[in-house]
């Protein structure tokens, strides 16, 4: 049996605090994350206020822990949008005529122009500010990256001798589809998940400081970020805080995906 990568297993641990820390947000918060109290507005962390309050009096641990809510399930959705379209996209260029193929991508490839950050503008200032509008920009501007990839992988697995044979033996696209390509294409699929959520968990944060993404009063890391602004000098602990839980919220989704890949195709850890 093959020993797991540190990369899987450090992007797993930081994935799995994350996620945990969402969790028992749902049932526990040292204080209510969006009660206002002037009384200790920009207080210091203390024993009653572990990061200190922000200008409102906001407890900003409490913020933090609800906040990991908020980028997870913008994640979560963003990353099953791309999914949803993408992979079938993928599956049906590498099944497809050499035209109808070229077609796909060329279109996927013109979808790829727009980056993340300017379709969720774009479609904030049609439809308004919102967490799901912001969920569905950024699966939409990840459908690229799914299909490209899944396409990739299945035109390799068009190659293979069962999927020839199936074909010979006059088996119908779909079947070959369902029961040959997408199993075969699975690995690329999560890896590719992985990869996409770091990406996610970057726009939302972007967004949500641009005034794009999720509305107050739901805590964000990305507004905590933009509010914290004034305070840079006289308060840094304000964007500190946001800051690095974006960090290793972002760096532990790609050592997960960068250990997954490894994982599935033991060729590129032997290379290095």
């Amino acid at each position: 049996m093959r020993r797991l990568n540190p990369s899987l297993i450090a992007g797993g641990a930081i994935v799995g605090l994350i996620v945990l820390m969402a969790l028992v947000s749902f049932v526990w918060t040292p204080y209510d994350a969006t009660l206002v109290d002037p009384a200790v507005r920009l207080a210091e962390p203390s024993w009653e206020h572990w990061f200190g309050t922000d200008k409102f009096g906001r407890d900003v641990f409490s913020q933090i822990m609800v906040g990991s809510r908020t980028t997870l399930f913008v994640g979560v959705v963003a990353v099953g949008v791309a999914a949803v379209i993408g992979v079938p996209l993928g599956i049906l260029a590498a099944m497809s005529k050499r035209w109808s193929s070229e077609v796909i991508m060329r279109t996927n490839d013109l979808l790829l122009a727009f980056p993340a950050l300017l379709l969720a503008i774009m479609f904030g200032a049609v439809f308004g500010s919102s967490t799901l509008t912001a969920m569905i920009a950024i699966g939409i501007a990840s459908v690229p990256s799914f299909a490209r990839v899944i396409r990739s992988g299945a035109l390799q697995v068009m190659r293979t001798e069962y999927v020839l044979a199936a074909r010979a033996a006059g088996r119908q696209p779909f079947p070959i589809a369902t029961r040959h390509v997408l199993p075969n294409v699975s690995s690329l699929i999560t890896v590719q998940a992985s990869v996409s959520f770091a990406i996610a968990v970057l726009a939302e944060a972007a967004l949500s400081f641009l005034g794009y993404g999720t509305p107050p009063p739901t805590p964000s890391w990305g507004r905590m970020l933009q509010e914290s602004q004034e305070f840079l000098f006289t308060a840094p602990r304000l964007a500190i805080f946001p800051g690095v839980a974006i960090a290793i919220a972002v760096l532990g989704f790609n050592l997960l995906g960068d250990g997954l890949r490894d994982r599935f195709d033991p060729k590129l850890e032997d290379r290095r």
